[in-house]
């Protein structure tokens, strides 16, 4: 008579939250998602204006002429004055990658999901266009997971 082998333990899946924080978690993660690509995008526009054409994105401010300017990409030095939109899109989207970098930090630690998943969500916040796919991926995981495993959430 030959024995089988016992069927290998499955390893139980575990949350580190309630489903209404890992939801919370993914809403806060999801704004980020869309405002950081939004960002992302203005940053390429911004970069194709100032290494593709010399330029910078200007509000108000006076040209080198004297004359007054609403909006423009104007060569470097053509100005005085104004605020440089080039680099308050930079400055705005280097801050909202931090707190996007947040929300993937909270979600993936609620999930327990391991190391390679963070970083691969990370990575929405630096590739344009990619975050607005992250998210929509990340968002049906989140939901498929939360309605297989209800079992794994952490109770109070």
């Amino acid at each position: 008579m030959s024995q089988q082998p016992a069927p290998a333990r499955q390893k139980k899946r575990r949350f580190a939250g309630t489903p209404a924080q890992i939801r919370s978690a993914a809403a806060f993660y999801k704004v980020l998602a869309y405002a950081t690509g939004v960002m992302l995008l203005l940053v390429v526009i911004e970069m194709v204006a100032k290494y593709g054409y010399g330029t910078e994105i200007v509000v108000g401010g006076t040209m080198a002429d004297g004359s007054p300017n609403s909006f423009g990409f104007l060569p470097e030095g053509s100005f005085e004055g104004g605020i440089n939109l080039s680099t308050v899109v930079l400055i705005v989207h280097g801050w909202m990658y931090v707190a996007y970098l947040i929300a993937d930090f909270r979600l993936w630690s609620l999930m327990r999901w391991p190391f390679s998943r963070f970083i691969t969500i990370a990575l929405g916040g630096v590739v344009p266009l990619l975050s607005f796919f992250m998210e929509r991926k990340v968002h049906s995981e989140v939901e498929r997971e939360l309605a297989t495993h209800p079992e794994a959430a952490k109770r109070y």
